[in-house]
């Protein structure tokens, strides 16, 4: 495979990882494989069950400074600037999305005849269905069709937010002044998450219980491109501490590492640079791809699996890996040939080599 200049290899990397941890996290969770691995791997199947799932946190801080570099000098000051940002980021995820809950739906008609399991969901109504379309599913009440979609929901949300204070702040207080009022409001946003918002369970659903995490990806990106000054960085980073040390949150925890390692990174010129790894890079391009897709393989997997291979924990850890390892084919299958090519029909192109069209990877 060729190497492609454009793409932010340290991002690549960090996506990567965090992507094979949900996977597995959910290979953990849900399915009765898992149930009967446990019996000869119960510390494995619980870390990955109980811990894995904190790598979302990445994804949201690595979503966050992204977001920031990519509207750099672009806040939305339009109502029509705003329309876009939201069509453009919706175009990204949800076009592969909806061909993914195609696959979900039928996975769990084939997964009903083979066991019945928790994890295998009712067949969908014209209300769910719609609900999804438009990644609403959890406001509205209706049960997801597939693992993991709630965080695609709350990226929605919270690219409707981000665009939605920086066009407010710019009828507000004009173009220019407008660009720091966003970062100021959402800024303290963030600060209000990590200390009210985010310490309501309830919350979950809507994107205010996560923008603690996703603000320190945003004012990372801001610190390293000079349109703030570092040490409200380092401000907020203490803000994330005292939040941390009032009430534990792993989940913070590791969104304030992963912030952290992101700006220790970008000073030492690493985010564009290192690793050079064609594997690292290949795992990063399928990375949504297969969070799309792996819970509906792996439901099958377990299905299959279950109702034709002797009930043995052994042959039951054998068959998580040997769903991983259909989980992996199907998402680059999924890659080439749904996600790229609903990328190209909707004009969208990766963030990645958009920031490096605009001269904006340095």
């Amino acid at each position: 495979m060729k190497h492609d200049d454009s793409r932010l290899p340290f991002l690549d990397l960090l996506r990567a990882l965090a992507s094979q941890a949900i996977v597995w996290h959910h290979l953990a969770f849900y399915g009765p494989l898992s149930d009967s691995a446990r019996e000869v791997a119960s510390s494995l199947i619980d870390a990955l069950s109980h811990h894995a799932r904190l790598a979302v946190q990445v994804f949201f801080v690595v979503s966050g400074y992204l977001t920031a570099v990519g509207l750099k000098k672009r806040e939305p000051k339009t109502l029509r600037e705003l329309a876009a940002l939201v069509a453009s980021r919706y175009r990204r995820i949800g076009l592969p999305y909806l061909g993914a809950m195609l696959l979900a739906i039928c996975a769990n008609e084939v997964a009903r005849h083979w066991m019945d399991h928790p994890s295998i969901s009712a067949r969908p109504s014209a209300g769910q269905l719609l609900a999804h379309v438009f990644l609403v599913h959890d406001l509205v009440g209706y049960e997801p069709l597939s693992a993991g979609i709630w965080y695609l929901a709350i990226d929605l949300q919270l690219a409707v937010m981000v665009g939605l204070v920086f066009w407010l702040s710019a009828r507000a207080l004009g173009p220019e002044r407008g660009s720091w009022g966003g970062r100021l409001v959402l800024a303290l946003l963030g600060a209000l998450s990590l200390f009210w918002f985010n310490r309501l369970p309830h919350l979950d659903r809507v994107a205010i219980y996560f923008v603690g995490a996703y603000a320190l990806g945003l004012i990372a990106a801001w610190a390293q491109a000079g349109t703030i000054r570092r040490r409200f960085f380092w401000g907020y980073a203490l803000l994330v501490v005292i939040a941390i040390a009032i009430d534990f949150r792993s989940r913070l925890l590791v969104a304030l590492s992963t912030a952290l390692i992101l700006t220790i990174a970008a000073h030492f010129g690493w985010l564009a640079r290192w690793p050079r790894s064609r594997v690292i890079e290949w795992f990063a391009r399928i990375s949504y791809s297969l969070f799309l897709v792996h819970f509906p393989v792996s439901l099958v997997a377990n299905a299959l699996w279950s109702s034709y291979v002797p009930n043995s924990p052994w042959l039951s850890l054998l068959g998580m890996f040997a769903a991983y390892t259909l989980s992996m084919a199907v998402a680059v299958l999924f890659h080439y040939e749904v996600e790229r090519r609903l990328m190209r029909v909707g004009r969208v192109r990766s963030l990645d080599e958009r920031l490096a069209a605009d001269g904006d990877l340095h």
